[in-house]
């Protein structure tokens, strides 16, 4: 959900950030920020599950407990259950966001991976509704199980 041209709202509570995405219809993300563990089983989910921590003013995800079903770009790199991800989200002036993720799928890769990217804030823009659902002409070329 990172790497879509759509826009998100971040949201900070005192136990919790709050991801609210435009695109792919209706997401949102929950990244608990309490200094609870990952469960011991995860259900495998579509954004994993996320727990985090400040470092500075860094925000660090722990992310676990992926299905296999997403890609994890544009460009369609796959990733397994045992998919991994340590995000760094930095917000490097007032108009700017870091993001880094390094990936970890033994199963997939060879060794873990880091891509970092900046996403610039643009003032005033709201999140409009998402629908991609009505009338698709192109059910065929979906893909996933």
């Amino acid at each position: 959900m990172m790497a879509t041209p759509f826009p998100f709202q971040i949201f900070q509570a005192t136990d919790r950030v709050i991801f609210l995405f435009e695109g792919g219809a209706h997401m949102w993300r929950t990244i608990y920020t309490d200094g609870r563990a990952h469960p011991k089983d995860p259900n495998p989910t579509y954004l994993g599950d996320s727990v985090g921590h400040w470092e500075g003013d860094t925000l660090v995800v722990d992310v676990v407990g992926f299905n296999d079903r997403t890609w994890l770009d544009q460009d369609g790199h796959p990733h397994s259950e045992a998919l991994h991800i340590v995000e760094r989200f930095t917000r490097t002036d007032e108009m700017t966001l870091h993001y880094e993720a390094t990936i970890d799928d033994p199963k997939t890769y060879t060794k873990p991976w880091t891509t970092s990217y900046t996403i610039p804030w643009a003032p005033g823009i709201e999140p409009y509704e998402y629908i991609c659902q009505e009338n698709n002409q192109d059910l065929q070329h979906l893909v996933g199980k």
